[in-house]
């Protein structure tokens, strides 16, 4: 399967966007209602995480739990992932992507994450020995992903199994009491990975406001 490239360029800012310092950090794409990014921000009070979500419904359960049990360094970000990426990230910024239980898009195979275009791009913004952790409950949405891996992004992966007991997100938790396998990758990118989006920079709103200028 050959992927044509992404055409970063063209991607409009999100709505109110902000831009974000040029500092190491995380970003969870498909936060939900935040479980994750509390776990994780929790566990390591120092590490920024970034979670977007790009359902309001969602993302507001998420500021609301966010208000309960605050976290410094947590960012919860409503916005779809492919625009606010591109307008806020910087090359080799970020330490670990987390993308827990995607939709799998049964009907559209080209819009998931290792078929699309765009995962070029987010292997740019990720540092050298940085990690992607992919995980799904559809052990063909994993099978393919392994596959694109090796013939399409050639990049080093580990395929590891959920713990039973394992409470990430309202998915993870579902789907372990179901009795469904659910598996993760965790993919690397190698210090000599090279993208064509190495020297992109960050948009940082420009669209948005030419858009303001005019």
């Amino acid at each position: 399967m050959s992927i044509r490239q992404f055409q970063a360029q063209r991607m409009q800012a999100p709505r109110d966007f902000i831009a974000i310092p040029n500092t190491p950090i995380c970003v969870e794409i498909g936060a939900g209602k935040g479980k994750h990014a509390l776990l994780f921000t929790g566990q390591n009070p120092q590490t920024v995480l970034y979670a977007i979500e790009r359902t309001k419904e969602k993302f507001v359960a998420m500021q609301k739990q966010h208000q309960l049990d605050t976290r410094e360094h947590l960012h919860p970000i409503h916005a779809d992932a492919l625009p606010w990426v591109v307008h806020a990230l910087f090359p080799a910024q970020v330490e670990q992507f987390f993308i827990l239980y995607p939709n799998p898009e049964p009907h559209n195979p080209a819009q998931r994450w290792l078929n699309m275009p765009f995962f070029e791009f987010l292997l740019s913004r990720l540092q050298p020995n940085g990690t992607i952790t992919l995980a799904s409950n559809i052990p063909e949405y994993i099978s393919e992903a392994e596959q694109q891996l090796i013939d399409v992004w050639k990049l080093p992966y580990q395929k590891q199994k959920i713990a039973a007991d394992s409470a990430r997100t309202h998915f993870e938790i579902k789907y372990l009491e179901r009795g469904e396998l659910c598996q993760q990758l965790i993919i690397t990118k190698p210090e000599a990975y090279t993208t064509r989006f190495d020297d992109f920079a960050p948009l940082q709103g420009q669209n948005a406001q030419e858009k303001r200028d005019v």
